[in-house]
């Protein structure tokens, strides 16, 4: 009996809407299947998700691992001899896959949509205002000072609040990714009819594999275009964690060992979040860079793409500048800085899984499920392992 097909008109509208405009110049030549190297050979992508995105076939692409699979290298866009750019389309259905798994859809689809940018911002920037109103210190001007007369955040914002707001937020975060995932995995058992082989093997064995995998970006040599991404990915990715490590290294010390910030220059937590700083401004750069040079052959991204990388741009900027003007003993310019750090952290933490963030989650998970149904790569990217 054939299956029925029930196309999904505003599915279609929606990607072309998040950056996907492209979407109907494509006619099916399978170029763009041919010259990717990350393609499994049974299963090849991404004509089959261009097929399914020019259907409305909502559902299918929701539970296809393959979107996830791709790592936008766009060499199928560059190649592409309709100009139908199917990274760029690829990374429209990423957004709309988000938005449909998410444990609170709405907010995808703010993180997703300019309009709604003002808003998201304003939330963070009223509860911290809310916060130093509590405390007394919306005058910038009056804050106390530390020991010898030196500047001290810790006074201006004290860490337990700082401590209580962000672990909410990751708690949130953590239980939206977890449905998210759940929800994902579901589907993609649902759907493995369509890969070649049962799962098999430990789900452990899986996890563990497609962990080292990420930590060293293997799939992005692959790619032709745009070859520098894995550097300037590994830069930044690397240089977040390092972030995360210092402020958890700091926290650590206070808590646990009574030590009082601000901690000297010499400090060894100092080297690793200014190295790490560093490391993700160069990589970020190196993102923008890349992405303007390669615009007329790979695309020039959506605002989806662009608006998380300004943020984790701007988190960084702030953050350093709050130490800078602190060493230069400029206590207003110091904690603006700091304010404004703490509120694009915020929106870091408590968008992560609506915005580009969850692509590090749910590509894991699709990762996994590869690894763990023994879905066939190319022969080619079998023999540079």
């Amino acid at each position: 009996m054939a299956e029925r097909i029930e196309p999904d008109l505003n599915f279609v509208k929606n990607i072309i809407s998040s950056g996907g405009g492209s979407l109907k110049k494509c006619f099916q030549c399978a170029t763009c299947s041919v010259v990717c190297k990350l393609s499994p050979d049974g299963k090849p992508f991404p004509r089959k998700e261009m097929i399914h995105a020019q259907w409305g076939l909502k559902n299918r692409l929701m539970g296809d691992p393959d979107i996830w699979l791709c790592h936008q290298c766009s060499d199928c866009t560059a190649y592409c001899p309709r100009g139908a750019k199917p990274g760029e389309v690829i990374g429209a259905i990423r957004n709309q896959f988000i938005q449909n798994y998410s444990a609170f859809g709405f907010l995808g689809k703010m993180v997703s949509s300019p309009s709604y940018l003002i808003i998201l911002l304003v939330i963070p920037v009223l509860i911290l205002l809310g916060v130093l109103f509590h405390l007394g210190n919306l005058d910038f001007t009056a804050i106390p000072r530390g020991e010898e007369g030196v500047i001290v955040f810790y006074y201006f914002m004290p860490h337990i609040y700082v401590i209580v707001i962000y672990v909410a937020l990751v708690m949130f975060a953590f239980f939206s990714f977890v449905v998210g995932v759940v929800r994902y995995w579901k589907e993609l058992l649902k759907n493995r009819k369509e890969v070649e082989s049962p799962p098999s093997g430990s789900i452990v064995g899986s996890i563990v594999g497609a962990v080292k995998e990420i930590l060293l970006h293997k799939r992005f040599k692959k790619c032709g275009v745009e070859r520098g991404r894995k550097i300037s990915h590994l830069l930044t990715f690397y240089g977040f964690i390092g972030l995360a490590i210092g402020t958890a290294w700091a926290t650590v010390k206070k808590y646990g060992f009574g030590m009082m910030p601000p901690f000297p220059l010499s400090d060894p937590m100092q080297w690793l979040t200014n190295a790490s700083s560093v490391a993700l401004f160069v990589g970020l750069g190196m993102i923008i860079f890349n992405r303007l040079k390669d615009k007329s052959k790979a695309g020039i991204g959506s605002y989806f793409d662009w608006f998380f990388i300004v943020i984790l741009a701007v988190t960084g900027v702030t953050g350093m500048a709050a130490q800078v003007f602190r060493l230069a003993d400029m206590g207003v310019s110091a904690y603006t800085s700091y304010f404004l750090h703490l509120v694009f952290i915020f929106y870091l933490f408590a968008y992560a899984p609506f915005s580009k963030f969850a692509h590090m989650v749910y590509r894991t998970a699709a990762m996994v499920f590869e690894s763990h149904t023994l879905r066939k790569i190319p022969l080619a990217a079998q023999a540079d392992k």
